[in-house]
């Protein structure tokens, strides 16, 4: 039998195996519940990009690094540590931020971290494990949480498994850990992890990366060969990992493109172990679709709430849309300017897709580090901004900040929208940063919009009403035209209301919602 042929019968054994685990875990768990952590229901994320948040001064560099507030480029480092997001703990908290999102900070080669080298070691360039000790002792300290970015599909070239391989061709032991070409595996032909123009040109016209350089990799990119997670040493490593850094401290995993390791046992068995460890430990996937299939109570507690988000851009932005930008990232290519009647439909779509335990932990963002950011996206249009944010306060699931979007940053498609934080307040946005401020606390007064499904109507042409069952909740509407609109809210209360912002009294049948504005209405 050839080495191809082994291949081929052992991985369809593989998947075999694979079919009758799943097919004994459904009927075992067909009555499963559902069982997301308690906290996440209360907490507001802030997610920090860790090069570009803060820099304390406490990590030697002993080379010039991209200057803070220029352009950010695709190489360039800018110096942030975790030691600076120690120092600046209380902004976050007098923000009202209860929980950080971290993307990667293990050490890496690529300024974001996602291509990893040493899954056990915080980069040195972010202050290294002490760093992270002091972080997370400072910050359970006031009561907050710490979620760490897991890249487990793919590692990196300076990887030292995948180094191993390429020195070594076929007698290295770790020939199994990634998706090899036995020709270039025995010496045949040789690897290409930098490819040559040849190999450049072949993947250009559309080639895989295994047979043009040699190995399989995440979106045929050089830098990132996918694991192979049939190995059960590579599975066993992947979740030591995970396991390692639960026992440090961390709170939770956030789990980068998991969709793309095609194995739910796997994720059932990390699930499994992370939660014997951690029982309120929160796993949410990035996936920007549908994701019922790992949702259902044994793999992850939620995803990246990226279909809010598209809906939240299409509404909100409304004619300020700058469609091509928002278009940028491929899963957005259906976002336009959408009507009310569109936007109810969508955010109802969405939140009928999975069970209310799953709703109520949905990680809820406006934008991140893969895509322009929202005020970019909406041309500037600060009101749109403004309407979202409240508009994610008011709905079940953590919604979360993408750094300095409370103060008014922009930018394009990445590397644009990871600038350095801008720390001189002169340069901040003071009235935005206090809008942020207040919806929050008014997310935490209010338990309904937290504990509770929200009931989406449209009230006039371009007016949508977020209510909730309880009796003593609050009403938002939302007016996303460019006029003032008059609505009527009898049928939502029967009482008298106030101005959540004002404390004035409002009447329920004649309840003015100014143009481009959102009104929260509270019961008296």
């Amino acid at each position: 039998i050839t080495n191809p042929q082994r291949e081929h019968f052992t991985k369809l054994r593989s998947e075999i195996d694979r079919g009758f685990a799943q097919f004994w875990h459904f009927r075992q768990d067909k009555h499963m519940t559902i069982d997301t952590p308690g906290w996440v229901r209360d907490a507001i994320f802030y997610q920090i990009f860790p090069d570009r948040f803060a820099r304390s001064g406490r990590v030697k560099l002993g080379a010039e690094l991209e200057l803070w507030n220029s352009v950010p480029t695709a190489h360039g480092f800018k110096g942030g540590d975790l030691y600076g997001v120690v120092e600046q703990l209380d902004y976050l908290q007098q923000l009202g931020i209860t929980a950080i999102y971290f993307c990667p900070i293990f050490s890496s080669a690529a300024n974001h971290r996602y291509h990893t080298y040493d899954y056990l070691n915080v980069d040195p360039l972010l202050g290294g494990n002490a760093a992270l000790r002091e972080l997370l002792d400072a910050v359970h300290a006031r009561g907050m949480k710490v979620v760490l970015d897991g890249v487990f599909n793919h590692a990196s070239r300076g990887f030292w498994q995948f180094h191993h391989v390429l020195e070594n061709g076929a007698a290295s032991p770790y020939r199994d850990w990634f998706h090899f070409d036995p020709e270039r595996l025995n010496g045949h032909r040789r690897f290409e992890p930098y490819p040559s123009a040849s190999a450049e040109a072949d993947l250009a016209s559309g080639e895989g990366s295994y047979e043009a350089i040699g190995y399989g990799a995440w979106w045929n990119l050089p830098a990132l060969p996918k694991f192979n997670t049939d190995c059960p040493e590579v599975r066993e490593f992947l979740i030591d990992v995970a396991t390692h850094w639960i026992e440090f401290g961390i709170d939770g995993w956030r789990l980068d493109v998991p969709n793309e390791i095609e194995d739910d046992e796997f994720w059932r068995e990390f699930r499994r172990r992370v939660r014997a460890i951690n029982s309120d430990a929160y796993i949410v996937g990035e996936v920007w679709g549908e994701a019922k299939r790992w949702l259902q109570g044994d793999m992850w507690d939620a995803v990246m709430n990226y279909q809010i988000t598209a809906a939240s851009i299409g509404f909100f932005g409304g004619g300020s849309l700058d469609v091509e930008e928002t278009r940028r990232p491929s899963s957005f290519s259906h976002v336009k300017a959408f009507t009310a009647d569109e936007f109810v439909a969508e955010v109802n779509k969405v939140s009928a897709m999975y069970a209310p335990e799953v709703c109520e932990s949905q990680l809820n963002l406006l934008d991140s580090h893969d895509m322009p950011r929202f005020l970019t996206c909406c041309s500037g249009d600060k009101q749109a901004l403004k309407m979202a944010w409240l508009f994610l306060c008011t709905m079940p699931g953590a919604p979360c900040v993408y750094y300095g979007d409370e103060i008014g940053l922009d930018g394009r498609h990445d590397p644009d929208c990871r600038k350095g934080f801008p720390w001189n307040q002169a340069d901040w946005d003071q009235e935005l940063l206090t809008w942020y401020r207040n919806c929050i606390a008014l997310r935490k007064q209010q338990t309904a919009f937290r504990h509770e499904p929200a009931k989406l109507t449209v009230a006039a042409a371009e007016v949508v009403v977020v209510s909730h069952s309880a009796k003593d909740s609050a009403i938002a509407a939302f007016n996303s035209s460019t006029s003032a609109v008059s609505i009527s809210l009898e049928s939502y209360s029967p009482t008298p209301m106030v101005d959540w912002q004002t404390g004035d009294s409002v009447q329920n049948d004649a309840v003015v919602i100014p143009a481009r504005t959102a009104r929260v209405l509270l019961r008296s």
